[in-house]
C-alpha cells in the first residue's frame, strides 16, 4: 500500500538527506538551550543517565512509529492520520492527532522563533565587544534591557521567521534538503571547534564530572521543609519531557519528514542515527558550555539565562571571548534554524494539499500566521510581562504568556501526541502493516519495537500527563 501512494511534495534524494533534514529536525534550542540548563538545574549527571534511557525506550520507538505512519501515508499529518485510519477500520477522527500536531508545532514555533531571535541578536553583540570586560550584573543589565525593547525583539524575530519561510518556500529538494545539508555539517564543525576550546580550559575535568558522574541523591530526592529528604519525581520526569521535545516528538514535524522517505529505506536503521546524533549534540554541547561555567566560576543552575547571561560573561573574560562567542551564537542560530523549517512544514503541506494553493504563498500565508502569534511571547517579555492569562490556577497564576505556552506545548500537547502516536501505531494499525513498512520481518526486533509501543511507552507518557494534570490547581 505504502509504495502505491506518493508525496505531492517530492521526496528527499536520499536516505542521508532525510537523515539530515530529520537530525535537523531533531538538533535545535533543546539541545544547546534546554538541554544544559535543565540538566544544571537536576543534578547533571544522573539526569542525563536517565535521560538517555528515556530516548532509548520511549523516544526511538516513537520516532520510528511518526516515521512509518508519515511514509505509509504520504501527506500531511492530517490527511495521513485519516487515511491511515480508514485503512486500518478505525474512525476517520483519529485526522485529530495530525491536527494537534501540527497546533503544536505551531504554537512551538510562535516562541521559538522570539528566543532564536536572541541568538542571532547575540552573535552581533558578541562580534561586536558588547561583552568584554562586564560584570555579571552589566551582562544581566543587557539581557534585561534587550527584553525590555518591544521593537528590538519584534525585529529579530521577524528576521528569523524570514529565513524560515525562505527556506520552506523552495520546497522539499530545493528548500529544506539543500538548507540541511549546509547547516547541519556546519553546525557540527563549529560545536568541535568550540569543543576544542573548551578542552583547554581549567573547568573542563569539572564540567565532563558534572555531566557524566551520577549524583542519584541530588536527582531522586530534595529537601523538606523540616530538612529531611523527600522523593522528588520532578528531574525524572522532566527528563522524559525533554525526550520528546528534542527529538521533535509529537509535533507532525518527524511524520510530514517520514511522508518524503524514499521506499526501501530502514525505519529502524534510520531512527537510531537520527537519535544517536542528536543526543550526541546535546552531550558536546554540554562537554563545552559547562567547562567554560566552571572555569569561569559561574552557576550550572543559572536556568534559561545561562546562555544569554552566564556565557556572554565568560565570553567577555576569556582571550579570543569574541570569536569563540560569536561561533556560539552561530551555531545556536543554526540549530534554531534547521528545527524551526520543519515545525511549519506540517502546516504548510496542508494548505497545500487541502486548498489547492502552491508552496510560496502557503509558506507566506503561516510564515505570517505564525510570526503574528509570536507577538505575544515578543510582549510578553515588556509591555505584557504582567498579563495572566490563567489566574485562576495555582500552577499558572504566575506564569507569562511565554511560560504558559511553553508549559502546554511540553508538558501536555507533546506527551500527549506521542501516547496517541503510540496507541495507533501500536493497537490500530494492523500488525502486517506495521511489519511491512517497518522492515524488520516478524522476530525478536519487531515484537520488542511492539511491546514498547504497545505498554511501555504508553504508561510512561501517562504517567507525565498525569502529573502535568495533577499540578494544575485551582486557586
Amino acid at each position: 500500500m505504502s509504495e502505491i501512494r506518493e508525496s505531492v511534495h517530492g521526496q528527499w534524494s536520499s536516505r542521508w538527506a532525510f537523515i539530515l533534514a530529520a537530525t535537523g529536525s531533531a538538533v535545535g534550542l533543546g539541545n544547546i538551550w534546554k538541554f544544559p540548563y535543565i540538566t544544571g538545574e537536576n543534578g547533571g549527571g544522573a539526569f542525563v543517565l536517565v535521560y538517555l534511557v528515556c530516548i532509548a525506550i520511549i523516544g526511538i520507538p516513537i520516532m520510528m512509529a511518526e516515521i512509518m505512519l508519515g511514509r505509509r501515508g504520504r501527506q500531511s499529518p492530517m490527511n495521513t492520520m485519516r487515511t491511515l485510519a480508514l485503512e486500518a477500520g478505525a474512525p476517520g477522527h483519529w485526522a485529530w492527532l495530525g491536527w494537534m500536531g501540527v497546533l503544536a508545532g505551531f504554537l512551538i514555533l510562535s516562541y521559538y522563533s522570539v528566543i532564536a531571535g536572541w541568538a542571532l541578536a547575540y552573535i552581533f553583540r558578541t562580534a561586536v565587544g558588547t561583552f568584554d570586560g562586564q560584570t555579571a550584573d552589566g551582562v544581566a543589565h543587557i539581557f534585561q534591557r534587550f527584553l525590555a525593547d518591544p521593537e528590538g525583539l519584534l525585529f529579530w524575530h521577524t528576521l528569523f521567521m524570514v529565513m524560515t519561510m525562505l527556506v520552506v518556500a523552495r520546497g522539499v529538494r530545493g528548500g529544506l534538503e539543500k538548507a540541511v545539508k549546509f547547516m547541519m555539517p556546519g553546525l557540527f564543525i563549529i560545536l568541535l571547534i568550540l569543543l576544542g576550546y573548551a578542552l583547554s580550559t581549567d573547568g573542563f575535568a569539572r564540567g565532563v564530572s558534572f555531566l557524566f558522574k551520577p549524583d542519584f541523591n541530588a536527582l531522586l530526592f530534595k529537601l523538606g521543609e523540616d530538612g529531611s529528604k523527600v522523593w522528588n519525581p520532578g528531574p525524572v520526569l522532566t527528563a522524559l519531557r525533554h525526550a520528546f521535545f528534542t527529538l521533535s516528538l509529537g509535533m507532525g514535524a518527524i511524520m510530514v519528514y517520514g511522508s518524503y522517505l524514499p521506499a526501501g529505506t530502514s525505519i529502524a536503521r534510520t531512527t537510531f542515527f537520527i537519535a544517536g546524533a542528536d543526543t550526541l549534540v546535546a552531550l558536546l554541547a554540554g562537554m563545552v558550555i559547562f567547562p567554560i561555567v566552571f572555569a569561569n566560576g559561574l552557576e550550572p543552575s543559572a536556568g534559561p539565562g545561562l546562555l544569554f547571561q552566564s556565557l556572554p560573561l565568560a565570553f567577555g573574560h576569556m582571550p579570543w571571548g569574541a570569536f569563540f562567542g560569536t561561533l556560539f551564537f552561530i551555531l545556536l542560530t543554526f540549530a534554531a534554524w534547521s528545527s524551526s523549517i520543519s515545525l511549519i512544514e506540517p502546516a504548510v503541506t496542508w494548505l497545500v494539499e487541502n486548498h489547492g494553493m502552491d508552496r510560496l504563498k502557503a509558506s507566506v500565508i503561516m510564515g505570517i500566521a505564525c510570526w503574528a502569534f509570536g507577538l505575544l511571547t515578543v510582549f510578553s517579555f515588556n509591555v505584557w510581562s504582567d498579563v495572566r492569562l490563567l489566574p485562576m490556577f495555582d500552577t499558572f497564576k504566575d506564569k507569562s504568556i511565554f511560560d504558559l505556552l511553553d508549559y502546554l506545548t511540553a508538558n501536555i500537547m507533546l506527551p500527549l501526541g506521542g501516547l496517541l502516536i503510540a496507541l495507533f501505531a501500536g493497537w490500530v494499525m494492523r500488525t502486517e502493516a506495521s511489519c511491512d513498512e517497518l522492515e524488520l520481518g516478524d522476530g525478536l526486533a519487531y515484537k520488542l519495537w511492539l511491546a514498547l509501543v504497545r505498554f511501555v511507552t504508553p504508561i510512561a507518557v501517562i504517567v507525565v500527563f498525569l502529573h502535568a494534570i495533577e499540578i494544575i490547581k485551582v486557586g
